[in-house]
């Protein structure tokens, strides 16, 4: 996933485009047209590494980092409020389409343990985060644990991809490799959640 993501800026910027240049160009209105931006693009199915990719490319680091997860909650909260005030029936639909059976299943395992739960889906870049954001919407999740544990659960993939972004415009790797490790220490981490969940489970049952 970073190998493509950081070939995929490298070739925006052998094109000529430059994201750092179109950002200054926009002088103070730049980070808010990115987390408008970045908002909708995560509430409508865009993978929020891309999104991180590209804050940092166009920000540098930890702003690219900062802005990124400002766009990635507010991206979530819009999903999670359409499912849950507006469109209950519509997400209800759409989520019987993609995922059948599987969503009982995961709608217990949020509602069991809402901010573990979400916590550990989030730290594991497997699924889709607009499902799960629809999901936790029609269920019975409160909405503090689950955006809380959901800005949390953002913080590894984010920083893990805003680095690489920053990374992809130096003439080293030394960025792209602690981006690689650092998603390795994130993904150890979402596993032993996940691992953990399923013992207590098996203990409450």
């Amino acid at each position: 996933m970073l190998l493509v993501f950081a070939l995929l800026a490298l070739l925006l910027r052998e094109s000529g485009f430059d994201p750092r240049a179109a950002m200054a160009s926009a002088g103070s209105h730049g980070p808010a047209a990115f987390v408008v931006i970045g908002a909708a693009a995560c509430a409508i199915g865009v993978p929020r590494q891309v999104v991180a990719l590209a804050g940092g490319y166009a920000f540098g680091f930890w702003p690219g980092a900062a802005l990124t997860l400002v766009a990635e909650v507010a991206g979530c909260a819009i999903d999670f409020a359409w499912a849950r005030l507006l469109g209950r029936r519509a997400a209800l639909a759409f989520l019987e389409r993609r995922g059948g059976g599987r969503l009982a299943r995961l709608d217990r395992f949020l509602t069991g343990r809402a901010f573990t739960a979400t916590l550990t889906l989030r730290l594991l870049p497997v699924g889709s985060n607009v499902l799960l954001n629809l999901v936790a919407g029609v269920s019975g999740v409160a909405a503090g644990p689950f955006l809380l544990a959901s800005a949390v659960g953002y913080v590894p993939q984010t920083v893990v991809f805003a680095l690489a972004g920053a990374g992809a415009g130096l003439s080293n790797g030394v960025q792209f490799g602690v981006a690689a490790a650092l998603l390795l220490l994130s993904l150890g981490l979402g596993v032993l959640l996940l691992k953990s969940s399923s013992q207590l489970d098996r203990v409450e049952n």
